[in-house]
């Protein structure tokens, strides 16, 4: 049994170097755990009998190495996802970015954007949305097409009421969107302040200096040394005094920026970062 899930290991090694190679995506610092589940979950749903087969054809095949990037990239995700953290957030930092003349709040993994949605939400009612630039991005480009449509199940907008409402929302979500054919579409006031963009947190480098960053549950699926290197990309693009909020199960802990933040919110992992 052993020997079988070493040779499924060294096939999913495989196929991330092969993926590299051909199309540039660097999956090679993910954990490898996490990864191979998600490929095998793919490649059964596909009848694929191996993960080796799924090799030559992503390395000829576009289409299908597309098909397998939106099953290994994307992430569960829902409007006002983890209410108890936003409101942590609009209470304890939002008062702060209140003195900025001028926003840049970065929403790193967005997946298909409602938690970004949700996000220029409440940061309407705070009064910041229209001197804040939200930036959403993610590697999957078939989840941003959803993002930038904003179309979304009525019936996941309705089941997001009740987490607008714990997070601290002030009015009726049904103000933020309207329906048509059993679908919603979110606010055009929201999308003009929202820029959706494909950024590889692994390859790619600093595009702006953020006031606040959201990066949650992506770190998760790193390896230890991918992570620092993705925590000093959001390091160097914080301003002085900016924040950073991870998911439950990330923190700054064993980490080499940890002595250039402050803690702010030790269960919701808001960090500040440190004025020198």
């Amino acid at each position: 049994m052993e020997k079988k899930d070493d040779i499924r290991e060294l096939e999913c090694r495989l196929l991330v170097e092969a993926i590299y190679c051909r199309w540039g995506y660097d999956f090679r610092q993910y954990r490898i755990s996490s990864l191979m589940h998600r490929i095998e979950k793919h490649a059964e749903a596909y009848n694929y009998a191996s993960i080796a087969e799924l090799i030559p054809e992503i390395l000829y095949n576009h289409m299908k190495f597309k098909r397998l990037l939106f099953d290994i990239s994307i992430s569960v995700t829902c409007m006002f996802r983890d209410p108890v953290s936003i409101r942590a957030l609009s209470e304890k930092v939002f008062p702060t970015l209140n003195t900025y003349p001028y926003l840049n709040v970065w929403h790193a993994g967005c997946a298909t954007g409602e938690e970004a949605y949700s996000m220029a939400i409440m940061l309407e009612e705070a009064g910041l949305l229209p001197r804040t630039q939200i930036y959403a991005t993610d590697i999957n480009d078939r989840s941003l097409e959803t993002c930038k449509k904003g179309i979304y199940p009525i019936t996941e907008l309705r089941d997001g009421q009740k987490y607008y409402h714990e997070a601290g929302g002030q009015h009726s979500l049904t103000e933020y969107y309207h329906c048509r054919y059993g679908s919603a579409k979110m606010n055009q006031r929201l999308k003009n302040n929202i820029v959706f963009s494909n950024h590889n947190l692994v390859t790619d480098g600093i595009f702006a200096e953020m006031q606040l960053i959201v990066c949650k549950n992506v770190l998760i699926y790193f390896d230890q040394h991918l992570q620092h290197r993705v925590l000093k990309l959001f390091t160097d693009s914080l301003c002085r005094n900016g924040f950073l909020c991870l998911g439950k199960h990330e923190s700054l802990l064993l980490s080499p920026i940890l002595d250039q933040f402050e803690l702010i919110d030790s269960e919701q992992k808001i960090y500040k970062k440190i004025a020198y």
